[in-house]
Order: structure tokens, then sequence, then C-alpha cells
């Protein structure tokens, strides 16, 4: 159980994980794999049914399967909190610049670490 909606964790493929993000694309998860191995995270993604059954009533089995899957990442270690990782400044890029909020998002490719958050080009 979660102390908050911003400290999730639960089992996945059977390991204790501190949930990083829900029903996120194959690109998000590549981005995020990649950026939390790079800080020495061990990274556990799994799919999730993506089609409840609502949505599949009257589809055919061939356009259910072109559906996008979705996957929730969670990292092994429970004390992992995105938010304390972000705004701590606490993960790095492969170019060793800190993690911004526009670069975790992917509104930027280069964390422009030098320019504060509460600047108005972040918004």
């Amino acid at each position: 159980m979660a102390i908050n909606k911003n400290h999730e964790f639960e089992d996945l493929n059977g390991i204790k994980c501190a949930i990083v993000e829900r029903n996120v694309s194959v690109d998000r998860v590549t981005f995020l794999k990649n950026l939390l191995q790079y800080n020495g995270y061990t990274v556990v993604v799994v799919e999730v049914n993506a089609t409840p059954a609502k949505t599949t009533e009257g589809v055919t089995e061939n356009e259910t399967s072109q559906l996008p899957s979705l996957y929730t990442i969670g990292v092994t270690d429970v004390t992992f909190n995105v938010i304390n990782a972000v705004f701590g400044r606490l993960l790095k890029t492969p170019d060793g610049h800190t993690v911004t909020l526009a670069y975790w998002q992917q509104k930027e490719s280069v964390a422009r670490d030098d320019v504060p958050y509460f600047s108005d080009n972040n918004c």
C-alpha cells in the first residue's frame, strides 16, 4: 500500500517494485529504461492489458492485435520516488547533465540543468 499516490509500489513479475510510470508506450519504456539503468537502478517492465473487454466488443481479432501495447515500469529499489529523483536532482543523463522535468517528460532532448525550474521557458 502506498503512502500517497506519488509513491506506489507493487509486485511486477513477482518482484516488489516502486512504480515509475503506468500505461506507457514502447518508446517511453525504452527512454526510461535506459535512463534508469544508467543511474544504477534495476528496471522491471510488465505489459498491461491495453484492450479492456468493453472496447474490444465488435472489433475483429486482427484489429485487436494492432492496438498499441502499454507497459508498467518499475524499479526494484522500493524507496525510489520519481518526484524526489527529478526535483532532488538525483538522476544524471548519459552526457553528464542533471535530469530536468522537461527532459524526464521528453519535451527536450537535452537536459537544460542551467535553467531554473521556475523560469517561463519550462512551462
